[in-house]
């Protein structure tokens, strides 16, 4: 049976015939425009760009270095051409309501020529006021205003004065009291006397009271009639200072109408229209910051003329059709934008219009945005605002940050309506917890691209390969590839595919091979990459990464671990791990023993009680229950303790693809026929018996293969795999050379009954109708030691009672 099972070198590994292949080298080809191995992602890429529907963004899912960014990027580089340039979107000062700037809309380009106007008719303006203010036009109209005023004024005087002269009083005014009314003081012998100086006269008999009386009376009226002259002088200075505000603003309007008007014939926006006439009328309001002598004080943030800038939040005067931002550190201010504050003179935080940022979800308004999900939902408050802002497709920019809090001024600058197209990236298993934990997503991730990190291996796939190795090399300037050196590559990317009619498609691992591999031809001399420059440049790789695997093996080689590849032991078996170091795998045996009693505990996973083992660990356990008592316990109870370890593993044990390797080791503790130890299992059983298929087959055989080599090759040595894992096989030539030089051996088998017998040269052993075993076989020594050990049960359990009746 040993010899009819074993695997054919040619069954090990496939290899390309390099005749296959029509070129000598890569140069001859064509380079490869389209994304390889993909069909799936890409036509659902496609979709979900094409279709313009809310909602209708899209999640890219699969395993990473499949080679979903680079395919994004081609899809949407292709699509683009084709699309229409998004506007610009400019922030003006809203003076009315300076918190809540507003939003203008412009034609590509038109942003930043509205910017460049407004600030050459500022500057204009700056000019053209002063010289206004000092034309003779100007000081003509002013003149003949104050003009009416002052002969009113002196008309009020002349009557005043004459009136006050001949009632005898006199007007006095003082020095440092100009604008308030005059003094009215009596003539006393010829000189203008206070009142208050007078009637200290009175009381020293200096004056006489009726006279003073008589003048106090007048001096009353007099002064109620020189305050009724001045509130009407207050009233007539108004009526002036509005007549020359007026002036000012109507030659000032006119002046700005004029620079204006080319503005508004450029920028055809009812928008803009309505704001130039808001900011003519704040200008006269502030006319004097014109006058650079006059700057007012009460402006805190700086240049008074900042105000009327603007704001382009987003330019698009250089885009050719729609953008494609690509945002590889997703924070909030970086893709929602910010309000920036500063601290004004009087140490208060203050911010205005011309402070508003856009993030690069803004400036990706009219294109695609890509981003990584789990790089959104690590950052605070970015994975809620960019869902809220696709259900409702409007984008407010606010300031997002701790201390927020803590200011005195806010912003509610005008929504920006989104049309948007988001392109998310995630792994399949953090795509499946949000769909599961997160409603809002179905909604809003209407389209899924999934992508694959196998396709199937034809001759056109393989062609496709050769020109996507030519494709590389014209991008990142490397050596031709001669057929040889592609066809390793191709061999490569099966062995990674992990099944012989499949290839990987993590295309950037395989261009870091590539370019690895043009490094050793040129550290050769070579002007092409040859078979040898790949085989080094992988075992190089493997090299870097394997002082783990090394040390292991050491450990097995002194001795330290203990494993055995020669003679037979009753209850022992190599099983076969996979150890994951994230950047290289590779497999090692497993000493796994049994051991078993009379008893009712069942099986104890010896690895479960110590909590070492995982579910699936555990599950397999519990199916080899299932397996003995459909086996050996119809017609007796299963009186059986039996304990299975893995032997000098102090770390955790997960997966059932040692299920199979720990039945052998039962069968073997309760028949009492010896395992060859030369031969190392892997597999997982169901409770029928029946091998399944594992992962890492390759690499649980090298592994095992390396140990039998350091230890000396004997020729009985080898692997039982499922039978279903042929086809999985892509072994390295080393081990493929062993077998066929019958150094080395492969079997694959499709249930216990095959792996035992190869495992001890003894039939399994078939069950007659009387519900025994073949005489001799596994299975009769194991059901008869099962009949045994339950005879014993009975047997004890009636001993126990008399010495208790006893």
């Amino acid at each position: 049976m040993s010899e009819s099972l074993r695997l054919t070198p040619d069954q090990l590994r496939w290899t390309l015939d390099i005749s296959t292949l029509p070129f000598d080298t890569t140069d001859e080809l064509e380079p490869l425009d389209e994304i390889l191995g993909q069909d799936r992602g890409v036509d659902a890429l496609r979709f979900g760009i094409g279709i313009h529907r809310p909602g209708y963004n899209i999640l890219v899912t699969g395993s990473p270095r499949t080679g979903r960014m680079d395919a994004v990027k081609k899809v949407l580089a292709k699509v683009v051409l084709d699309g229409k340039t998004p506007g610009d979107l400019c922030y003006l000062n809203n003076f009315k309501e300076p918190d809540a700037p507003i939003l203008v809309r412009l034609g590509p380009g038109f942003g930043a020529r509205l910017k460049k106007s407004m600030q050459q008719l500022v500057e204009e303006l700056k000019k053209e006021v002063p010289k206004l203010f000092e034309s003779s036009e100007y000081l003509a109209r002013k003149n003949e205003i104050n003009e009416v005023y002052e002969k009113k004024t002196a008309s009020f005087f002349m009557n005043l004065e004459k009136q006050v002269k001949e009632a005898g009083f006199a007007l006095v005014t003082f020095q440092g009291r100009q604008g308030q009314p005059p003094e009215v003081m009596p003539v006393v012998d010829g000189d203008p006397t206070p009142i208050l100086k007078l009637e200290q006269m009175v009381e020293k008999g200096r004056f006489p009271r009726e006279e003073f009386d008589r003048i106090k009376v007048k001096h009353l009226e007099i002064k109620t009639e020189i305050d009724s002259i001045f509130l009407q002088i207050r009233v007539l200075q108004k009526e002036i200072q509005e007549k020359n505000r007026q002036a000012d603003k109507l030659m000032f309007s006119n002046l700005a109408g004029d620079l204006i008007a080319p503005l508004k014939a450029d920028f055809a926006c009812a928008e803009l229209d309505g704001y130039f006439q808001h900011m003519i009328d704040d200008m006269v309001e502030n006319i004097a910051i014109f006058f650079t002598q006059e700057h007012p004080p009460q402006l805190p943030m700086g240049d008074p003329f900042e105000q009327y800038s603007v704001n382009v939040l987003v330019d698009n005067g250089e885009q050719q059709g729609p953008p494609v931002i690509i945002e590889e550190y997703p924070t909030y201010r970086n893709l929602f934008g910010s309000i920036e504050r500063i601290v004004d003179r009087s140490g208060v935080w203050r911010t205005d219009f011309s402070r508003i940022k856009a993030g690069s979800f803004v400036r990706a308004n009219g294109g695609y945005l890509v981003l990584n999900l789990l790089d959104a939902i690590m950052e605070p408050g970015v994975w809620q605002s960019l869902k809220r802002a696709l259900k409702s497709r409007k984008m407010e920019i606010q300031t997002y940050d701790p201390f927020y809090l803590f200011t005195t001024s806010s912003m509610k600058p005008e929504p920006i309506e989104m049309d948007i197209k988001v392109i998310v990236l995630a792994d399949t298993y953090l795509y499946h917890l949000l769909q599961y934990y997160d409603d809002d997503v179905p909604k809003i991730f209407k389209v899924r691209a999934d992508f694959d990190s196998t396709m199937d291996k034809t001759g056109e796939s393989v062609l496709r390969f050769a020109r996507f190795v030519r494709t590389q090399v014209a991008e990142h300037g490397l050596r031709s590839f001669d057929r040889s050196a592609v066809a390793a590559l191709v061999e490569e990317a099966v062995r990674m595919g992990g099944r012989q009619e499949k290839m990987a498609a993590t295309f950037p691992k395989l261009t870091d091979l590539l370019m690895e591999a043009d490094y050793f031809a040129g550290q050769e001399g070579r002007d092409t990459v040859l078979h040898g420059d790949v085989s080094q440049a992988i075992e190089a790789r493997i090299h870097r990464s394997s002082l783990v695997e090394e040390k292991i093996q050491d450990m097995i080689d002194r001795g330290s671990i203990m494993i055995d590849t020669d003679g037979a032991k009753v209850g022992q078996i190599n099983g076969l791990a996979v150890y994951n170091m994230g950047d290289v795998m590779f497999g090692k045996p497993s000493r796994i023993t049994a051991a078993t009693s009379m008893g009712k505990a069942g099986i104890i996973n010896i690895e479960r009680e110590a909590e070492l083992s995982g579910s699936t660990h555990n599950k397999g356990v519990l199916i080899l229950g299932g397996y003995l008592r459909k086996m050996f316990a119809q017609d007796k109870p299963l009186a059986v303790s039996a304990s299975i370890a893995f032997e000098q593993s102090y770390s955790g044990v997960d997966g059932d693809s040692a299920s199979s390797t720990e039945m052998y080791a039962l069968l073997s503790s309760l028949s009492g026929v010896p395992i060859k130890q030369g031969i190392a299992v892997t597999g997982s059983v169901n409770q029928n018996g029946e091998v399944q298929a594992i992962g890492g087959v390759n690499h649980k055989i090298e592994g095992f293969f390396a140990c039998c080599k350091a230890k000396g090759l004997t020729g009985t040595q080898g692997v039982i795999i499922p039978r279903a894992n042929v086809l999985d096989l892509m072994l390295k030539r080393e081990v493929v050379e062993a077998v066929r030089e019958e150094r080395f051996h492969l079997w694959p088998v499709s249930s216990i009954e095959e792996g035992i017998e190869l495992l001890t040269g003894k039939k399994a052993g078939t069950r007659r109708k009387d519900g025994t075993y073949t005489k001799g076989s596994i299975y009769a020594l194991v059901d008869q030691r099962l009949k045994e050990l339950a005879e014993g049960m009975i047997k004890f359990g009636k001993e126990e009672d008399k010495q208790e009746r006893a």
